[in-house]
């Protein structure tokens, strides 16, 4: 049986520092075991907001890319500015909700109202919603409304 899917991080040798990290910009978030190898972490177990992850020193022999990132649904403005903020910093902001920390990982911080409006049956709303996205860095809840609404 299947006991579940745990996404696995691959870090030169920044594993600590980066569950350090995302331990400090998620509310819900904790360390469930560490493993050591010659007095330094090799292999880290979390949890943020309720989904487990690991994180391991693994040496250079691979990269982060864009092909694979986090989707974070948030409920409010302030909880998207936050993340952004936090996860953007020392890192690379992108296009539609999209960017890459300080350690290379993708993250897309994103409304959960953005599904919401960009799915309703009315393609003229719905487009006017994609339309005003695809014209932001980070997401702004009350610019996705206002197109929305002006759209017949």
């Amino acid at each position: 049986m299947i006991r579940g899917i745990t996404p696995f991080l691959w870090f030169q040798d920044q594993a600590e520092e980066a569950v350090d990290h995302y331990l400090s910009i998620f509310r819900n978030g904790r360390v469930l075991s560490a493993s050591t190898r010659n007095g330094k972490v090799l292999l880290m177990s979390f949890e943020l907001e309720g989904q487990k992850f690991q994180a391991l020193n693994g040496g250079p022999i691979f990269q982060f890319t864009e092909a694979v990132s986090f989707l974070v649904n948030c409920e409010t403005q302030e909880e998207v500015d936050h993340l952004w903020e936090k996860l953007s910093e020392g890192g690379q902001p992108g296009r539609c909700g999209w960017l890459k920390d300080k350690f290379g990982i993708s993250w897309q911080i994103v409304p959960a109202l953005l599904g919401q409006l960009m799915g309703d049956p009315n393609p003229r709303k719905a487009g006017a919603v994609m339309q005003a996205m695809m014209k932001m860095d980070k997401i702004i809840l009350a610019d996705l409304q206002r197109a929305y609404d002006q759209a017949a």
